[in-house]
């Protein structure tokens, strides 16, 4: 008897319950009209923004669900450098940073080209520049030619999880896969979506790096599906957060003979949370829109400038005078003097908690 869905006779043709699966494939395609009709009545300012932020958000959430943390800022300037927005603080991004933002945009903005074994290499180099994993060397830019095993626990006691494909048989896999992927879609294209990260994740096919384009390969499909490069909602962010049922559902369904039933239900679910997260997002751009709109004629300086944008971006932490100083590149004296500034224009306040440290926040009407 198979052990791994790849083993079955059936393989690589996935079943599914249609009633159960299509009833809230119904609830998704419905809601990303829904959004897509608020996005469209918006102003350009405003979709710009928020392509920035989801782009931004989804390259991080993909990132940190494999436990790398890439830097926010370095992200959202690379981001914004290469779709040519206009941005004020763009800062230097790392070679590892501009490797992921390149393969995310490639996948969403060029979402319509054929996706060849050239293409999917190009992705996996630019995910691993220096052609090393941590403290690990790998082959970047071309399949594994060795066994992949997903183990936990100590060395010695390892628990594995799954046991990919032989190597030797890897490129066949991944053939007949592209091949599907660039075939003319006779299942709608968010179920493709499903199926295409299952499937990937199946086949293992790098020897690192393979959620990354799992996740950038269900980005490439769903952009597709709306034929829209305008990313408005982040699959990755919400998989972040459910990322033990992530996990668990993917283990589960590996040991299926080819109903995948589980794993669409659980995905569709995923994007549909997804999607109805991208309100809270557009609250916070269209608080910032607003924002500058009513300070328009009331002078800033860049350091202002610059704080108040991370400040509506999300700021993590408490926000202080040393912190001031630090990020916008001046004497604490300064610092303090651009906040008290802000304080008399009555656009920042102290924070009420008061404590040893003095914290600074953003006056009620323009919080989120």
């Amino acid at each position: 008897m198979a052990r791994y869905i790849y083993e079955s006779e059936q393989w690589p043709l996935f079943t599914w319950d249609d009633d159960q699966i299509n009833l809230i494939l119904g609830k998704v395609r419905h809601l990303q009209g829904k959004v897509f009709g608020q996005i469209g009545a918006l102003g350009f300012s405003i979709k710009e923004e928020t392509l920035l932020s989801t782009l931004t958000l989804d390259v991080l959430k993909s990132s940190e669900i494999e436990g790398e943390l890439l830097n926010y800022d370095q992200v959202r300037s690379s981001i914004a450098r290469r779709l040519g927005i206009e941005q004020a603080g763009l800062v230097h991004a790392d070679r590892n940073v501009e490797g992921v933002v390149e393969m995310m945009l490639d996948a969403t903005q060029n979402y319509d080209k054929l996706l060849d074994q050239e293409r999917i290499f190009g992705w996996h180099a630019a995910l691993f520049p220096t052609g090393w994993s941590g403290m690990h060397r790998i082959e970047a830019g071309c399949y594994r030619d060795g066994e992949m095993q997903v183990v936990s626990g100590a060395m010695g006691k390892e628990k594995v999880h799954f046991q990919a494909p032989s190597p030797a048989i890897v490129k066949k896999e991944m053939d007949q896969f592209l091949d599907w992927i660039n075939q003319q879609p006779n299942i709608d294209g968010v179920l493709k979506a499903g199926i295409a990260h299952f499937w990937f994740i199946i086949i293992h096919p790098f020897d690192d790096g393979n959620g990354r384009i799992a996740r950038a390969l269900s980005d490439m499909l769903l952009a597709r599906s709306e034929s829209s490069s305008q990313r408005y909602y982040s699959l990755s962010n919400q998989i972040l957060t459910e990322k033990k049922k992530y996990y668990a559902i993917l283990q589960k369904v590996q040991y299926s003979s080819g109903d995948i039933t589980e794993w669409l239900d659980w995905f569709l679910n995923c994007l549909y949370r997804a999607i109805q997260n991208t309100e809270e997002t557009l609250k916070r751009v269209l608080k910032k829109v607003d924002f500058w709109d009513a300070h328009k004629d009331i002078s800033l300086n860049s350091r202002q400038r610059l704080m108040l944008n991370k400040l509506f971006d999300g700021f993590e932490g408490k926000l202080k005078s040393s912190k001031w100083a630090k990020i916008a590149k001046c004497s604490p004296d300064t610092a303090l003097r651009d906040i008290k500034d802000l304080i008399d224009k009555g656009i920042l306040q102290q924070e009420a908690s008061g404590g040893r440290s003095t914290n600074y926040e953003l006056v009620k009407e323009w919080r989120v």
